[in-house]
C-alpha cells in the first residue's frame, strides 16, 4: 500500500529537485526524507531513484509515480472534505495565495463575505507574486492562486490546471492631487513627463521593469528617486508630491490623496485564478472561486 504522506515527498522531489530542498520546505532533516523516500521504494515495488554523483534523480518509475501523486493527494483532501460537509454546507480550508494589489480590491473583500454566507469555510491567505504563487499551486501547498500577466510576458499553459477569468487592468499615470501633472486633462503622453521625479518598485519586479520600458519607449530615461519594497509606501511618497509613478489601476488604493491618469495606448493585464483540476472537485473550493469571480466582476 503507498502512503500518501512519502508520495506528497515525492511529488516535491520531483518538483523540487533535491532532497535538501524537500526537507526545507517540509520542515524535515535531508536525512529523514531520504529514509522516507527509501520506505516508499519498498512500497512500490519498483526503482523510483537513481544515484548522479551525490545527489539521487528520479528513474522514469519515479517519474511515473510523481506525476499520480499530485492527484492521488488531492483525491484525498476532495474525499475529506465531503466527508466532513456530508449532509452540510461546504466546509474546510481552502488555501488562497495573490498579488499584493488583488488583496484590497477582490481577495479581501470576497473572504469578508464567505466569512459571513459561509462560516465553515476556512480560508488561509498567502501574499505572494505570481512567480511564487504558481509553483507553489503546482506543489500542492495552495488550492487557488489570483495571478496576472501582461501580453509581454505570457504564462505558459498547464494541462493539470484549469484558469478561469477574473477580470482586466490598465496600467495609469499616478501623480499627487495637488500637482501640474494631476491638472493635466485627457490621456497623458508620458515623453511629456520626462522631467518629472519618479519612484518604482525594485529592479526585477515586473511592474519595475515594464514601467521603466515604457519610459524609455517614450524617449526618455527616467530620473528615479525613489525605489520601494510595497505599493504602499511607493503611493505614500507620490502622495506627498515627491514623486509620480506608473501602476496598474488595482493597485492604487483610495486611501491615498493621488490622481490617476490614463494613458495614450495603455498597457492592459490580465487578472486570472488558477487551481489544479482535481482541486476543483472540492465543493469548498468551488465556493471559494464563486466568491473570487463575483467580487471580481463588481470591483
Amino acid at each position: 500500500m503507498l502512503n500518501p504522506w512519502r508520495l506528497r515527498l515525492l511529488h516535491q522531489l520531483h518538483l523540487l529537485g533535491t532532497v535538501r530542498a524537500v526537507a526545507e520546505a517540509a520542515h524535515m532533516s535531508p536525512s529523514s526524507v531520504s529514509q522516507q523516500l527509501a520506505t516508499l521504494e519498498t512500497e512500490a515495488k519498483a526503482q523510483l531513484f537513481e544515484r548522479v554523483g551525490r545527489r539521487i534523480r528520479l528513474t522514469p518509475s519515479g517519474v511515473t509515480l510523481a506525476g499520480h501523486a499530485s492527484d492521488i493527494l488531492d483525491r484525498i483532501a476532495a474525499a475529506e472534505a465531503d466527508l466532513a460537509g456530508l449532509h452540510s454546507e461546504a466546509t474546510g480550508v481552502v488555501r488562497l495565495a495573490g498579488f499584493t494589489s488583488a488583496f484590497h480590491g477582490i481577495i479581501v473583500p470576497a473572504v469578508a463575505a464567505l466569512a459571513q454566507e459561509h462560516p465553515r469555510i476556512q480560508v488561509e491567505l498567502t501574499e505572494a507574486e505570481p512567480l511564487v504563487s504558481r509553483p507553489a499551486l503546482q506543489r500542492g501547498e495552495v488550492d487557488i492562486a489570483v495571478c496576472a500577466d501582461f501580453p509581454d510576458a505570457p504564462v505558459p499553459p498547464d494541462a493539470d490546471l484549469t484558469r478561469l477569468p477574473l477580470t482586466g487592468d490598465r496600467v495609469v499615470l499616478v501623480t499627487a492631487r495637488e500637482t501640474a501633472a494631476a491638472e493635466r486633462t485627457g490621456r497623458v503622453d508620458l515623453a511629456t513627463l520626462a522631467d518629472e521625479p519618479w519612484a518604482f518598485e525594485h529592479p526585477g519586479a515586473h511592474l519595475a521593469d515594464l514601467a521603466e520600458r515604457l519610459c524609455r519607449r517614450a524617449g526618455f530615461t527616467p530620473r528615479t528617486v525613489a525605489r520601494f519594497e510595497s505599493h504602499g509606501t511607493l503611493l505614500g511618497h507620490v502622495e506627498a508630491g515627491l514623486s509620480v509613478t506608473l501602476l496598474p489601476l488595482l493597485a492604487v488604493h483610495d486611501r491615498y490623496a493621488v490622481r490617476t491618469l490614463d494613458l495614450i495606448d495603455p498597457p492592459r493585464r490580465d487578472i486570472h485564478l488558477i487551481a489544479r483540476r482535481t482541486t476543483m472537485d472540492r465543493a469548498a473550493v468551488r465556493v471559494v472561486v464563486d466568491a473570487l469571480r463575483h467580487q471580481a466582476r463588481s470591483a
